[in-house]
């Protein structure tokens, strides 16, 4: 089975074959080019189809994405008003690629809470499934998901790109809730040594176990360790790795912090 990319053998998923299926109708075209590079994290987009009805002028800002991006449309006509023909062909795909056999897992992008059932019928046959939706997904959707990620995330980092020669502003303070905090003391906790201290390699994997939608770029940091660096909770470590130059990083729960718990 496929690795999330939070792991340290992270490498081991790069030729992971997934199948990335899109709701045209719940996605939008300007975030294809950063939806592809995130799943390239995931493995390769063996089979790449968005679905929706092609005759439809709401769809026109797709048609110029499909070949740049060689990604093969399926025409699905809205035989009946107000009922979604689009869902259905999607499930109808996916469960006829589900048992081709040639798949590691599949990527599914949409908003839409209809895809809950298909993505929990997809993991029971032991496949990865990694969901991509705006904030307003459905918790249902999102939570059956071995990962989610929320596409508000693509376009902020479309938008870093286009302004990278731009200063960078001053980021302001971080203010942690207590739902996330609780999130990642735990994880730590159930990764540490007995000093308390924890390799951040593992920690991630963890956090996505226990949290599917989780990941440091929802709170404004593109790495998990910035994120701990920012909250004075954690105390983080560098560790010289032993044959290598490189550097190991450990995280732990703050002492002063621990003595009032």
């Amino acid at each position: 089975m496929p690795l999330l990319p939070f792991s340290s053998q992270g490498l081991e998923n790069s030729q992971a074959k997934l199948a990335v299926l899109i709701d045209a109708d719940n996605t939008q075209a300007p975030l294809i080019e950063g939806l592809l590079a995130e799943v390239a994290k995931y493995g390769v987009a063996s089979v790449k189809r968005i679905y929706g009805d092609w005759t439809s002028t709401n769809l026109r800002s797709w048609k110029d994405k499909l070949l740049e991006y060689a990604i093969q449309p399926i025409q699905q006509f809205a035989y009946t008003s107000g009922k979604n023909a689009t869902d259905s062909a999607m499930i109808i795909d996916a469960m006829d690629l589900l048992y081709s056999g040639r798949l590691d897992g599949f990527c599914i992008v949409s908003s839409d809470s209809d895809f809950t059932r298909l993505a929990s019928r997809l993991r029971e046959s032991g496949l990865m499934v990694y969901g991509f939706g705006e904030k307003k997904t459905p918790r249902a959707f999102v939570s059956v998901c071995d990962k989610f990620i929320y596409t508000e995330i693509l376009r902020d980092i479309q938008e870093d790109e286009d302004d990278a020669k731009a200063p960078a502003p001053a980021r302001k303070e971080f203010k942690v809730d207590r739902k996330l905090l609780k999130l990642l003391r735990d994880t730590v906790d159930d990764l540490a040594d007995e000093s308390g201290w924890a390799y951040l390699g593992g920690i991630g994997q963890k956090i996505t176990n226990r949290s599917s939608e989780f990941d440091p770029r929802n709170y404004g940091f593109k790495k998990l360790g910035d994120l701990f660096r920012a909250l004075p909770q954690f105390e983080t470590e560098e560790r010289a790795q032993e044959n290598s130059s490189g550097h190991q990083i450990y995280i732990r729960w703050k002492r002063s912090n621990r003595s009032k718990t």
